[in-house]
C-alpha cells in the first residue's frame, strides 16, 4: 500500500480514504459486494436519460467503471477519474473485455487542473463520491471543477445522501441533534457520519436537499430534476409527494450549466 504522511495526504482526502482507495482487496470485491444495491440500476436510467447525445464525458470517482463502460457502449467518449489504480486497472480490463475505448486517469477530483475548459459534454459523480470528499471547502472545488470542465449548456448528474434519512432509527436520531449542535456551532465536520460496517473508518457526507441546492447554484449550476430515491428494491420512494426531505434515502439531481455562460466562474450564470 502506498502510505503517506498525514501532511502528504490530497487536498479533501481524509486518512481513512486514502488507505481504502490504495487497497486492492477493495477493488478486487467492489462489485460483489454491491450486487443487490437497488441504487446501480436506478442511477445508470437516470443518467442516460439527462446525458444525450453521446458526447465527452467526463466520470468522476469512476470506480471500476459501471458507468463508464454503459455509456462508452452507447456512444461516449468517456473519460474516467478515480484516485485508486486498483479500480482504474478494474475499470480499464472491463472496456478491454467489451471491446470499448475509453480514457483513464489516475487523479484527485478535487484537483482537475490538468484538463482544459470547457473540454466536456457532460459529467457525472455517482454513488455518493461527493459526500467522500472530505471539508466543504473540497466539496465545492469539486463542484468549481465540473462547471469549469464543462461545455455551456453542460449537464452534471450526480448522487448524494440525504441527511434527513437518520432520523429513522434511535441511532441515527441522536447522530442528527449532535450533528444539528455541530451545525449550528459551525463545526467543519457538520454532516459527516461514519459509514457502516467494515467501512466504519470512512465518514460520508450527508446533504439536506437545500444545502446541495445552495452548493450547486452558488458555482453557476441551474437544478433541472432533485429525484428523491428510497430503498426498495427498485430504488423508487414511495409516494414520493410525501415528505420526500425525510423520507428519500438520497436524491439523483442534473445540474445544467448554462448555455450562454463561457466564465470559469459561477457568478452571472442562469439559476433556477
Amino acid at each position: 500500500m502506498n502510505r503517506r504522511a498525514d501532511w502528504q495526504l490530497p487536498e479533501g482526502v481524509s486518512r481513512a480514504l486514502w488507505e481504502y482507495v490504495q487497497d486492492a482487496e477493495v477493488a478486487r470485491h467492489y462489485d460483489a459486494s454491491l450486487t443487490d444495491c437497488s441504487l446501480f440500476s436506478l442511477d445508470l436510467q437516470f443518467a442516460e436519460r439527462w446525458l444525450k447525445p453521446p458526447g465527452r464525458l467526463l466520470d468522476l470517482g469512476c470506480g471500476t467503471g459501471r458507468l463508464l463502460v454503459r455509456m462508452a457502449s452507447l456512444g461516449h467518449s468517456v473519460l474516467g477519474v478515480d484516485l485508486s489504480p486498483e479500480m482504474l486497472k478494474a475499470a480499464r480490463a472491463k472496456a478491454v473485455d467489451e471491446g470499448l475505448r475509453a480514457s483513464f486517469l489516475q487523479a484527485n477530483i478535487v484537483e482537475l487542473d490538468c484538463l482544459a475548459d470547457q473540454a466536456f459534454d457532460h459529467a457525472a459523480c455517482l454513488f455518493s463520491t461527493l459526500g467522500m470528499v472530505e471539508g466543504s471547502p473540497a466539496r465545492r472545488r469539486v463542484v468549481r471543477n465540473v462547471f469549469r470542465l464543462l461545455k455551456p449548456g453542460g449537464v452534471f448528474v450526480l448522487h448524494v445522501h440525504n441527511w434527513w434519512f437518520n432520523w429513522r432509527d434511535a441511532r441515527g436520531r441522536r447522530w442528527l441533534i449532535a450533528d444539528l449542535l455541530r451545525r449550528l456551532r459551525m463545526h467543519p465536520a457538520a454532516g459527516d457520519r461514519s459509514m457502516p460496517g467494515n467501512l466504519s473508518n470512512l465518514t460520508l457526507h450527508h446533504f439536506t436537499r437545500r444545502e446541495i441546492s445552495r452548493l450547486l447554484r452558488s458555482e453557476g449550476f441551474g437544478i433541472r430534476e432533485m429525484r428523491p430515491i428510497g430503498l426498495g428494491t427498485d430504488g423508487k420512494l414511495s409516494v414520493p409527494f410525501l415528505f420526500p426531505g425525510l423520507r428519500a434515502y438520497g436524491y439523483l439531481i442534473a445540474a445544467q450549466k448554462s448555455s450562454g455562460c463561457t466564465t470559469e466562474s459561477g457568478k452571472g450564470a442562469a439559476q433556477d
